[in-house]
């Protein structure tokens, strides 16, 4: 069974770049637009085997996404992957205090996205 990934940025053009390699490397995506539209998903049920967010969105940003996503029931342990352009130190920290599991700056290869992911999720 293929694994789903949620994707949440509020760039539609990276989420179709995303969900394309991630479809043709046989994963079932989702999407969100900011973190508050993915925490309703998330609450409404859907149930991602790893997440992918940007930092910088409107609404809610990933890193409070992150912190809120980490307190949810069944989501301690789900990986999260920041997907950003931003590179402070500080942000990085923070994110990775919240629950974040890694940290790739735009743009990322299609396929170097795939090898993250693959090694985040044995069998994937």
């Amino acid at each position: 069974m293929a694994k789903t990934i949620m994707i949440v940025d509020d760039s539609s053009t990276m989420v179709m770049s995303l969900k394309n390699s991630l479809e043709i490397a046989g994963f079932h995506a989702l999407t969100a637009g900011d973190g508050a539209i993915a925490m309703k998903s998330l609450q409404g049920g859907a149930k991602p085997d790893l997440i992918i967010t940007d930092i910088n969105m409107p609404n809610m940003g990933g890193i409070e996404f992150i912190g809120k996503a980490r307190k949810l029931p069944g989501f301690r342990f789900i990986p999260i992957l920041a997907l950003t352009t931003e590179s402070h130190q500080a942000t990085r920290d923070e994110a990775k205090r919240l629950g974040a599991t890694g940290w790739l700056l735009k743009p990322v290869a299609g396929g170097d996205l795939v090898k993250v992911i693959k090694q985040l999720l044995p069998g994937a």
